[in-house]
């Protein structure tokens, strides 16, 4: 894939992620298999490798690597263990809301420690009885003094056991405008989280449910500006959360993928490599030619993002590509190992079950497919990936190619030159950050 959307430095990253997928990961899926439980060490273990900061700009402390090189590292993780390719996801999708709609206080205050691994965050706005309709939720804030009081529930939060601060999106008023996101400590009082349900799949991943009861937090943690909840939500899911999942979809089927061909190596039949059977090629073809084309539509679409052009259609239609291409070939895999595939000491079950987790987050394929069939209609709505694109665009310092010297420390201007003005704008122009700095891809070399 290189040949097209990555180069040596990202492809050097791609392989360290997955040394450390094969070394620190793969031994811990039978324990967090047999739980069921969230795996708190590894998942700390995995963030303070730093690459939970993939999208964060090098001032804050962050990989400045862009959304290629996250999708990379979220898919090697994934090809070993879908659960930690989630944690990692559901943490990235977390940061979307500081970066895009964070003051520079905020910035300065969160991005280093979640650049670092001490800090994990992520993004509430799913309710129980609301489900994917946003503007039916009823969790609320209400202004009190210098503080905001929050009462309500949240549901499938990613990282809901080992987030340490979570973005809430409430409501602060009536109709469209009247949604607000806050940042919520885990610690706070007036903030619970439910116990662990078990689940299907993703086992070692956490997405339950967050509790508010007088829930007060400064009127400071208010992200963007009240009103702005909407626009926090619904930038995250389709910049960060759509592209975030599609990349564990990938990582799934590449997974199903290596291990169907090497079970039809092993496996003999009629003296010879199941292999050689020709309607075990033709599964095995229907396999292969789906995940090229999966990681064609993943790619390109993060490759668009990172050049700050607009993309929403492409990244629905990967997420879309990606989920069902990797729920078939699953089904082909169960096919082909036959009853050897409902044992659990192969991970053929699990990666079934794993797949069938990134179906419903960041819109089903049914919503994708609306959202598609608008365009086509010429009746989508404005575009994400252009309303934020100086946020989402790689800066020259920050390509990988590029491995100027820079200096350390905190931003004063914007990268155009102009002063950082600290009352951030519903949809934040530029990025607060030095124009120049060394790239991280130089640590690879």
């Amino acid at each position: 894939m290189h040949r097209y959307f990555t180069d040596q430095r990202q492809e050097a990253l791609r392989q360290r992620v997955r040394d450390f997928a094969e070394s620190e990961v793969r031994p811990r899926i039978a324990e967090m298999e047999a739980s069921r439980t969230v795996c708190h060490d590894l998942s700390r273990r995995i963030a303070r490798q730093g690459w939970i900061g993939a999208t964060v700009h090098r001032a804050y402390g962050g990989m400045g690597a862009g959304h290629v090189a996250k999708t990379l590292i979220i898919e090697e993780l994934s090809r070993v263990s879908a659960a930690m390719g989630a944690m990692v996801q559901a943490s990235q999708l977390g940061v979307a809301k500081i970066v895009h709609f964070g003051s520079e206080e905020q910035k300065k205050t969160w991005l280093p420690a979640i650049a670092s691994g001490d800090c994990l965050p992520t993004i509430a706005v799913t309710e129980p009885q609301s489900g994917g309709h946003v503007l039916g939720m009823a969790s609320t804030a209400v202004r009190d003094g210098d503080d905001y009081v929050l009462n309500g529930r949240k549901s499938y939060v990613g990282n809901s056991h080992v987030g340490d601060l979570h973005g809430v999106v409430v409501r602060t008023g009536e109709g469209s405008a009247g949604l607000s996101a806050f940042l919520v400590e885990s610690g706070t009082p007036g903030f619970r989280v439910g116990p662990q349900r078990p689940a299907m799949g993703l086992h070692g991943f956490s997405f339950g449910e967050l509790f508010f009861d007088n829930c007060r937090v400064p009127a400071a943690n208010l992200l963007g500006r009240a009103g702005d909840g909407l626009a926090v939500a619904y930038s995250s899911s389709v910049l960060y959360g759509r592209p975030n999942l599609t990349a564990v979809s990938l990582g799934i089927h590449q997974a199903v993928l290596d291990e169907t061909s090497a079970f039809c190596a092993e496996r003999q039949r009629y003296g010879k490599p199941l292999a050689d059977l020709a309607n075990i090629k033709l599964k095995l073809g229907r396999i292969q030619s789906r995940l090229l084309l999966a990681r064609l539509s993943a790619y390109h679409a993060v490759h668009l993002l990172d050049q700050g052009l607009p993309c929403d259609a492409e990244l629905m239609n990967a997420k879309l590509v990606n989920v069902e291409s990797a729920l078939e070939s699953a089904r082909d895999a169960m096919d082909i190992h036959a009853a050897s595939a409902l044992f659990t000491d192969r991970p053929i079950e699990r990666f079934l079950r794993d797949a069938h987790h990134i179906f419903a987050p960041a819109g089903t394929s049914d919503v994708q497919l609306l959202r598609l069939g608008e365009l086509a209609l010429g009746r989508a709505k404005g575009e994400w990936s252009s309303r934020l694109a100086e946020l989402l665009r790689l800066e020259p310092s920050e390509w990988p190619e590029d491995d100027h010297d820079g200096h350390d420390g905190p931003a004063t201007d914007a990268p155009d030159g102009t002063p950082v003005d600290e009352e951030r704008a519903t949809v934040p122009g530029q990025r607060t950050a030095p124009a120049r700095q060394r790239s991280w891809f130089a640590r690879l070399e």
